[in-house]
């Protein structure tokens, strides 16, 4: 569903996410916040908050185990095609945005669902799904993999000594992943209880400094293994088609393990994007498309990507055949998950390896656990009526404070199937939605190039293009001021005669 909705609306789109690169670059650092919205650069940094994840360490460290280096390549193909699903979606968003009772921008999948389908029931259904995903299902998987990592760390290591001994009544290393919990949501506590505007200035601090960090270590990982970077992209491209000697029963598997970590990594179709995107302050909503277009090809093609080559360049990962054999071992005993791009770094740079990964993944999964409790939040608000209910939000805050602490403890097994469960209630509700209601996407798209052609910033206008139910930006339009008149034209009297 996922690869079939991207191909369809790249050809609808006339590959927008090729076309629009330039565009996508330019409006990302542009745009104003206002006091009902945040800016197009925090929207996306949010919207980065909630993609890049464990599912861009470990999602692709699982995808490798599971389907081979070829999932990786599958990897790209569905970032390539979901940006042309994340310009429709989130476009969606910011068309049938509305405004909740404290004045802020809401809006999401639930939105556009009621006001362009008419179908409050499904509107409904998605927003109770997304409660329950974001809110209660995905936080533990973020926070198994912090704790996970940690752990790794401390292994061994003189202040956690073998980790093999009890404490509290449980295990040593059962008993830190439970303090590690109960840190991370104290210190997730201090961020969601200051509302979107907190989580805006966190992500837009936080965000790009831990992505770029990651990929700049990334960098130096091929630049030291710089002989194996050839063979490197031959294994992904020959296993991807089942050409590779050792890993050609597995073609199959390759697509299918990068399409599904592929989709929890960048969530293109799942719904997620759409609520931070229409929380920005924009004059055309396509603009905000691009926008989180260009998230996609971030999120995959340079932080999963990222994680792939740190781990493919060194040899430190392990695949598993379709009956349990083991086809390739670089890291022996180790399970798919953080560790293999902690042995990889740790190749390169000894004993500082598992410290910088952990870090990242910290960064990581914490962001993105913040934007799952604003994704809940904004489908809470709208199963109450769009009024914000102070015991509800504050049942959905510790709802997931208890979550975070759960995941953490718990095995990374039992996380990753809630973590499943919850992206695919969220994907299938919204990918069916989006297939019916793209329409009114693709004539915002073509209403913004049309402006652009004439030299225009694009202002909407939904009348204008046959848009309907479009009630926030038919109410803009009505409020804007008429232009003001200019001076009156001097008459001129011509002289009388022939030919005057």
């Amino acid at each position: 569903m996922c690869l079939g909705a991207g191909l369809y609306f790249s050809f609808r789109t006339r590959f927008m996410q090729v076309r629009g690169f330039v565009e996508m670059l330019r409006l990302t650092v542009r745009g104003q916040s206002s006091e009902a919205g945040v800016s197009s650069f925090q929207a996306l940094a949010v919207s980065m908050a909630g993609r890049i994840g464990i599912g861009n360490i470990a999602g692709v460290a699982t995808a490798i185990a599971f389907g081979g280096p070829g999932a990786v390549f599958w990897m790209w193909v569905m970032g390539f095609l979901g940006a042309a699903t994340s310009y429709v979606e989130c476009t969606l968003a910011q068309l049938y945005k509305s405004k909740d009772a404290e004045g802020r921008y809401r809006g999401g999948p639930a939105y556009y669902i009621e006001k362009a389908m008419g179908l409050k029931w499904y509107a409904m259904a998605f927003a109770l799904a997304t409660i329950a995903a974001a809110g209660f299902l995905m936080p533990g998987v973020q926070a198994n993999a912090i704790a996970d990592s940690i752990a790794n760390v401390c292994q061994g290591s003189a202040l956690c000594g073998s980790l093999d001994g009890q404490w509290l009544g449980l295990p040593e290393r059962d008993a830190l992943k439970l303090g590690i919990g109960v840190t991370v949501a104290l210190l997730l506590a201090v961020i969601i209880f200051g509302g979107i505007r907190r989580i805006a200035h966190f992500a837009e601090v936080v965000v790009p400094f831990m992505a770029l960090g990651y990929i700049l270590m990334a960098v130096t990982v091929m630049v030291l293994n710089a002989e194996r970077v050839p063979e490197m992209f031959r294994i992904i491209f020959s296993s991807a088609f089942g050409a590779h000697a050792a890993f050609g029963a597995m073609l199959g598997l390759a697509v299918e393990w990068g399409v599904k970590r592929g989709i929890y990594a960048n969530e293109a179709g799942q719904g997620t994007g759409p609520h931070a995107a229409a929380a920005a302050e924009v004059s055309h909503p396509a603009k905000q498309g691009y926008v989180q277009a260009f998230a996609i090809y971030f999120d995959t093609m340079m932080v999963c990507t990222s994680s792939a080559f740190l781990m493919l360049a060194t040899g430190m990962y392990n695949v598993q055949g379709p009956d349990g054999q083991a086809l390739y071992s670089g890291v022996v005993g180790v399970e798919a998950g953080p560790a293999y791009a902690q042995a990889a770094v740790e190749s390169i740079l000894p004993g500082w390896g598992a410290g910088f990964i952990a870090l990242a993944l910290f960064f990581f999964a914490f962001t993105t656990i913040m934007a799952y409790y604003y994704m809940a939040e904004t489908n809470l608000t709208y199963v109450n009526g769009n009024r914000r209910r102070p015991l509800t939000v504050l049942l959905l805050r510790l709802g997931i404070l208890g979550m975070v602490i759960f995941g953490a403890y718990r095995n990374a097994t039992l996380a990753w199937a809630l973590g499943d469960i919850g992206v695919g209630l969220m994907a299938w509700l919204n990918i069916i939605a989006i297939l019916i209601l793209h329409k009114p996407a693709l004539l915002a798209l073509r209403d913004y190039e049309r402006q652009k052609k004439l030299g225009l910033d694009p202002v909407f206008d939904p009348d204008a293009v046959g848009i309907r139910n479009a009630d926030f930006w038919r109410e803009r339009r009505d409020s804007r001021p008429a232009p003001a008149a200019g001076p009156a034209t001097p008459v001129v009297a011509l002289p009388q005669g022939d030919g005057a």
